[in-house]
């Protein structure tokens, strides 16, 4: 039997590994469906093999919508809601996890099936198992999340979802990251040191925004404050600090939606500078000067669209697609780093 391949490009494992990551984007972008449209609570038990079978019959229609008004949220929240209500919402979450069961089935059959055949890299072989994992702890800090709305509260912890939302998005960051390494083969060494950490910075610096855009959505932090650039005709919110610092950062309605603003401008006079600098370069070559470009452009796009959101008080088309935009912002800004490192 022949060996692991130790070197060179491995085009179809990246092919695979980018499909996968196609598959995490589109699983953010339907549970910030599910979080706008309050369905997450309408599944109150995880069944991670049994649960991809939804109710077939009247009876177990029933069931699930007699379970569902055991919660708060419909108590206090949903109350009088029909069976029609119940079935559009259950069929958001039902649909979030379904996708997530079919991201663990289209890594673990070809992760199997490569290992076999030996087509996959020997420098990637742990990458890989260490992203399977990841892939199921994702599943049971989702279900960690739902679990803090059932009791206590109508909705899911804010800090919960941010965290179920940071680790999706790092592991579709080291898919993208994976799949590129697959693709290219082997790391070359890199001429300009100064490049590779500076658009890593600036990957963390998008990662870190996206994660304060969760907790906004979590608290529903952009209902209140809807002009802009000011605070309701203050330059800063007279109520930032409610308690101690960790209630201030995690549940300060006014704490979240100006720590947000103020990293979105930021990041913003980042990407800009990179791009500018990164045209002016020779030590960027211009491929990576042109993704620097469209990082800036596509990232001026995104604060358009997240001041439209707030201002019009996040309708749902338009708060949908500003949560689509901020995960291609990430890929956009994760490809670029990459690109920096094989200067």
């Amino acid at each position: 039997m022949t060996s692991f391949l130790k070197s060179g490009p491995a085009r179809p494992v990246a092919i695979w590994l980018f499909v996968v990551a196609a598959m995490v984007f589109a699983m953010v972008v339907v549970g910030g469906s599910t979080r706008l449209t309050n369905a997450g609570l309408s599944i109150t038990e995880w069944k991670p093999l049994s649960g991809t079978i939804p109710p077939m019959s009247p009876d177990q229609w029933g069931a699930e919508f007699d379970h569902y008004k055991q919660i708060p949220q419909y108590r206090l929240m949903n109350q009088g809601m029909d069976l029609a209500g119940f079935k559009f919402i259950y069929w958001w979450e039902w649909s979030h996890r379904l996708l997530g069961r079919l991201v663990g089935v289209m890594f673990a059959v070809p992760l199997v099936w490569f290992l076999y055949k030996r087509a996959l890299p020997r420098r990637l072989i742990w990458r890989c198992v260490g992203l399977f994992a990841l892939g199921g702890l994702q599943g049971a800090v989702g279900w960690w999340m739902v679990y803090s709305g059932l009791a206590d509260r109508t909705e899911v912890a804010p800090e919960r979802l941010t965290v179920h939302l940071g680790l999706a998005l790092v592991l579709f960051c080291l898919l993208i990251w994976t799949g590129l390494e697959a693709w290219a083969g082997p790391k070359r060494p890199f001429t300009r040191k100064t490049w590779s950490g500076v658009t890593l910075a600036l990957a963390g610096l998008v990662y870190v925004q996206i994660l304060l855009g969760g907790l906004v959505a979590g608290n529903r932090a952009g209902l209140i404050y809807n002009d802009w650039p000011l605070y309701a005709g203050r330059l800063w919110p007279s109520d930032y600090a409610t308690g101690g610092w960790r209630q201030t950062l995690l549940h300060s309605l006014a704490a979240v939606q100006a720590n947000h603003r103020m990293t979105a401008y930021l990041l913003l006079l980042s990407v800009w500078i990179v791009a500018l600098r990164g045209l002016r370069s020779v030590y960027l070559p211009r491929p990576a000067a042109g993704l620097a470009l469209a990082l800036a452009v596509l990232t001026t796009v995104q604060a358009v669209l997240g001041v439209a959101t707030l201002m019009l008080q996040a309708p749902l088309a338009l708060a949908l697609v500003h949560q689509t935009t901020a995960a291609a912002v990430l890929a956009l800004a994760v490809g670029l780093a990459w690109r920096a490192r094989r200067v």
